[in-house]
């Protein structure tokens, strides 16, 4: 069966070409493993999972941005290269349907990541005037590149800096994490040897005397995880109960993540930060303000635009620019971000940049049917 297209896709489909991002089909029936790898925690509950005749784990296309790299990188095309799509996606929901519609550009391969990201910013918000006429609209940003340089730069070891970037834009597993960090949490007492071995992070032993273990009780080391994986996390979460962040630095990462300006103050807020932390931002400042920059050629309103330093969508991939843009209901109609590693996580052979957004069209159409 066709899906019935909404009204305002050819308008779109114009744009799109306007814009010079080509427009690229990708199948509905997808590997599931790349959305269950590094998808977000939220968008994996969702998916609808199926399993193809040769036994591969496979689902209903949950969003674009992956299924496009994949695409990118089978058909091996240059870059850089603008796509644009505008398709269903499958996802389940409690209200709304589980099929709808979505829409949007992924620029792949432009080295220049201030110019790519606020082109990105643009093109959504040119969508939404387009098909919202009068509307008032919201930007919302957010960078996971400058939240990570904080971490860095306040000394963290880099499994306690995983951990809490896993958790960026999460307000919830944020706070937790940092109520670990300030107070680490007291875990089970292993049994020996086990316990020593964590101690000495020991993990090839480790694995060894977990692989005795699992084979004296008849459980199969294929079935879930893998001695060497529960080894390697029993190590990380020992060396994450170790470490304790100072009242000061722990003070200083709170204050960051209270920064909420609109965007032309942000630049300066983010340096009075830094100074007043005694801290070091380097590249991640120096990019921000040259994004900054670019965004304010692109003529778009900054004073409907802010910055908020806690500010994160729920997918792992993003590596840098997170963004949203609502309506003046606080509706999010459009989202976006860069993900400068996940081509390389999707087997491509040399590093790819990129960055994208997609619109969400059932909500932009409840907003024209309700004269909003």
């Amino acid at each position: 069966m066709t899906p019935r297209y909404p009204a305002i896709a050819p308008d779109i489909v114009k744009l799109f070409a306007a814009r010079g991002a080509d427009p690229v089909d990708v199948a509905i029936i997808q590997p599931a493993d790349p959305f269950l790898d590094m998808a977000g925690e939220d968008l994996r509950r969702r998916i609808f999972l199926t399993e193809s005749e040769t036994g591969e784990t496979l689902c209903l296309r949950p969003e674009f941005t992956i299924p496009v790299c994949l695409d990118h990188i089978r058909t091996q095309s240059g870059t850089p290269r603008r796509y644009s799509y505008l398709g269903e996606v499958f996802r389940q929901r409690r209200e709304g349907g589980n099929e709808f519609f979505q829409a949007g550009i992924e620029d792949l391969g432009d080295q220049d990541t201030a110019r790519a990201d606020a082109r990105s910013i643009a093109d959504a918000h040119a969508l939404l005037q387009l098909v919202l006429p009068g509307t008032e609209l919201k930007v919302m940003l957010g960078d996971q590149s400058v939240f990570e340089a904080v971490l860095a730069a306040l000394g963290l070891p880099r499994g306690w800096r995983m951990r809490l970037a896993r958790a960026f834009g999460t307000a919830e597993k944020l706070a937790a994490a940092l109520d670990d960090l300030a107070t680490p949490p007291r875990n089970g007492a292993l049994p020996e040897p086990a316990a020593s071995l964590v101690a000495d992070g020991d993990a090839e032993t480790l694995a060894n005397h977990l692989a005795e273990g699992m084979a004296a009780i008849g459980l199969s080391p294929s079935a879930g995880r893998t001695p060497a994986e529960i080894a390697r996390r029993l190590i990380e979460k020992a060396e994450l109960r170790s470490v304790r962040l100072s009242g000061e630095a722990l003070a200083a990462l709170k204050t960051f993540l209270e920064i909420d300006v609109p965007l032309a103050e942000a630049a300066g807020a983010l340096r009075d930060f830094a100074g007043g932390a005694a801290l070091s931002l380097g590249a991640a400042l120096d990019g921000f303000e040259a994004r900054m920059d670019a965004i304010a050629e692109h003529g778009l309103p900054l004073g409907s635009i802010r910055y908020d330093a806690g500010f994160g969508r729920p997918l792992d991939y993003y590596t840098g620019l997170v963004f949203e843009i609502l309506a003046d209901d606080e509706r999010v109609l459009a989202g976006g971000g860069r993900y400068d590693r996940l081509l390389t996580l999707l087997g491509a052979k040399s590093s790819i940049r990129g960055v994208g957004f997609s619109v969400w069209l059932d909500r932009i159409e409840g907003l024209r049917e309700s004269g909003k």
